[in-house]
């Protein structure tokens, strides 16, 4: 639904904001909630529509960010820094949603796709600094926003029912991506399986690292603040290794129509895997390392399920801009998977190389 200025303007008026408000405006293109720049005469402001439906929990969510802020800005990192209420709460609700401030974070800039490797490699060393400052984090203090988020193969018993389902009648259209998902079942349990019997350490894990999620300083290029942590719960660190592979090591943007523009780059993950295990080389595992490459794997795989689930669930999780959207996600993701597949020996050499130079 589209709530006209007048309406924003009210909801950041609850907010304890500095200075006189000037205009609030559309911002960004996040797939789940809606985001807006709101301007006064003394600095700008990040007012977001948290998505009820994605996080019904609001109060759950914002207990998560505010600990882990908290913490990170106790270690002397920069982050994401939450404007109260003029009640003094994290955020506020009224009749079209539930809303939150941040502070704009100036002179930084993101990436929707890697400009080169050395910026990738900065991006694997935030991460990888990211996990570190939360190694002494109490994970059980943390909500589960969104259980089994990163469970492949709950993601894979969703993609059956909704294909038993076929509420749109959309199961037609994608027998391909159906049959490529089916193929590969065997292998989505690695990481669970592996959480379950202990040979996986349980961590806290910020869950959806797109190169997006980073804000880089304009001028030196390093990251400043990881944002986005709507999904930080315990998990694996192959989560977020993984993720970040599959959105930063593609050659193209997660909605490309052109599927000849789908490439997976080895340089890339060569790049971001120098970045991540240099951070962690003091507290990463053997296991974990033998599974890096295999980790990019399966979230590329859960990432292609969810978004076919969603689009033959009738789009009920992802913002589309029309009607096929989902199913585009989701080929480009089946695409570049399987280049992921052809690459396999190469990315494992590459993580013996790094974690040998990194001894």
């Amino acid at each position: 639904m589209k709530i006209d200025e007048s309406a924003l303007r009210q909801v950041a008026e609850h907010f304890a904001m500095q200075g006189s408000l000037e205009d609030v405006t559309p911002y960004g293109n996040g797939h789940i909630n809606v985001t807006y720049l709101a301007r006064t005469d003394r600095r700008r402001y990040i007012l977001q529509q948290m998505n009820t439906t994605v996080f019904p929990d609001t109060a759950a969510l914002m207990h998560n960010i505010e600990l882990v802020t908290d913490f990170l800005r106790s270690q002397g990192q920069e982050t994401l820094d939450i404007v109260p209420t003029d009640q003094g709460a994290s955020w506020y609700q009224n009749d079209q949603g539930a809303w939150r401030v941040y502070k704009f974070i100036e002179h930084t800039r993101s990436y929707e796709m890697v400009p080169n490797p050395q910026v990738f490699r900065n991006a694997g060393d935030a991460f990888g600094r990211f996990q570190n400052y939360l190694a002494d984090f109490d994970a059980s203090q943390l909500n589960v926003t969104i259980p089994h988020f990163h469970d492949t193969p709950k993601r894979f018993r969703d993609l059956m029912a909704a294909i038993e389902d076929d509420r749109r009648g959309r199961v037609r259209e994608c027998q391909e991506e159906i049959d490529f998902f089916r193929q590969r079942a065997d292998r989505y349990g690695t990481v669970m399986d592996g959480l379950a019997d202990g040979t996986i350490p349980l961590r806290v894990t910020h869950n959806d690292t797109k190169l997006n999620n980073i804000l880089m300083d304009e001028t030196t290029g390093r990251a400043r603040a990881i944002i986005d942590l709507d999904t930080i719960m315990p998990g694996s660190m192959l989560f977020d290794f993984g993720d970040a592979i599959r959105f930063g090591a593609s050659t193209a943007l997660e909605d490309e129509q052109d599927l000849e523009k789908v490439h997976f780059d080895t340089n890339l993950f060569q790049a971001y895997a120098q970045g991540f295990i240099g951070a962690v080389r003091s507290s990463i595992t053997d296991r974990e390392a033998q599974l890096l490459p295999l980790s990019a794997l399966l979230m590329t795989e859960e990432c292609g399920m969810r978004f076919l689930t969603d689009y033959l669930q009738g789009d009920i999780y992802f913002a589309v801009a029309y009607p096929e959207h989902n199913l585009v996600r989701c080929r480009t993701q089946v695409t570049l998977a399987r280049q992921m597949e052809k690459s396999t020996d190469q990315t494992a050499s590459m993580v013996g190389q790094v974690m040998e130079a990194t001894r």
